[in-house]
């Protein structure tokens, strides 16, 4: 197959290149390599994908109409896997319109060249924070996303709205993944477990908000990319789909965690409750397991263990 995947420069990006390569599809990388981080991170990222001779990247913009133009002239993608996008909770509260632009509106440009191509298949990266704060645990795919507590989270609802008309009115199949906080080698730098894993060996202190008892459904990459391989192979019309790793640890364990797999001690300043920030992610994957034989079997511990490993091959 010949496949597009926005965003393909970054964490999740670049693991699931490398992944269809492997298994010998035609992959077009596009990304604009957004300041969010260090250009040089997502450039190394790549490495492996452009020695591959089946793997293009064209540098652009989701939003800018001749980028897309050229993105799309005279290919003919079997498959298009939409991870590109401005993430991150707390600076969409910041910039909530960029967040806007990026993540619907370019989610809209790209679904009207698909439209405009004949182009039938979509995988979309949707997110866990469009959960809120409901009570109900653990989440699943027919629960209420009215109630989205950030910008970032809001906008990954009306992307997925938006898929949805499309599949209404033009019969792009579009399959939504919801992911579930995914962490591993490669993981943007801002995230909780690279940023604490990095502060404890520098002897810095991390910033615990609220009381260390809010919780996370962490998925290891290598779980969720062979969700997203599975998505790519089967044409479900339009679902949305939960991929996690269908269980929980609070903040302190994961902090007791990252100690006992480091060797050091965690210094903690603890601090109200952040804006946006939901207090537990928990994810029903039953859907998972029967539309797309979805099976995670990393956990916390043998995860982490890996991306100290990767980390501290990666740091000298």
């Amino acid at each position: 197959m010949k496949i597009l995947i926005t965003g393909a420069a970054g964490f999740i990006g670049s693991h699931l290149s490398e992944n269809l390569l492997n298994e010998g599809h035609q992959i077009v990388g596009f990304d604009n390599f957004d300041p969010f981080y260090d250009r040089a991170v997502k450039e190394h990222n790549l490495e492996k994908s452009l020695s591959n001779e089946l793997f293009t990247l064209i540098e652009g913009d989701l939003n800018n109409s001749g980028d897309m133009k050229n993105l799309f002239s005279g290919q003919e993608y079997d498959v298009v896997i939409h991870l590109a996008a401005k993430a991150g909770v707390r600076p969409s509260i910041e910039n909530p319109l960029d967040y806007t632009k990026v993540n619907v509106n370019g989610t809209q440009n790209l679904l009207e060249m698909m439209k405009s191509e004949g182009l039938k298949r979509l995988v979309f990266a949707s997110s866990s924070s469009v959960y809120g704060n409901s009570k109900d645990v653990p989440y699943n795919e027919e629960m209420n996303v009215n109630n989205p507590i950030s910008p970032y989270a809001a906008t990954k609802v009306a992307a997925e709205v938006l898929c949805y008309t499309y599949w209404q009115l033009f019969g792009i199949s579009v399959t939504c993944l919801r992911f579930f906080t995914v962490y591993g080698p490669r993981q943007r730098p801002e995230m909780a477990i690279a940023k604490f894993i990095r502060k404890a060996y520098n002897g810095e202190s991390i910033s615990v908000f609220g009381d260390g008892r809010s919780s996370r459904d962490f998925t290891y990459i290598d779980d969720i990319i062979q969700g997203v391989v599975s998505a790519v192979h089967k044409d479900l019309g339009y679902e949305i789909i939960n991929l996690g790793e269908s269980t929980t640890i609070e903040l302190n364990s994961l902090i007791a965690l990252i100690e006992k797999l480091t060797g050091k001690e965690v210094k903690k300043d603890y601090l109200e409750m952040q804006p946006g920030d939901v207090f537990t992610t928990y994810a029903d994957i039953s859907k998972a397991k029967k539309l797309l034989n979805y099976n995670p079997t990393t956990n916390m511990e043998e995860g982490i263990s890996k991306y100290i490993q990767w980390l501290e091959k990666h740091s000298t």
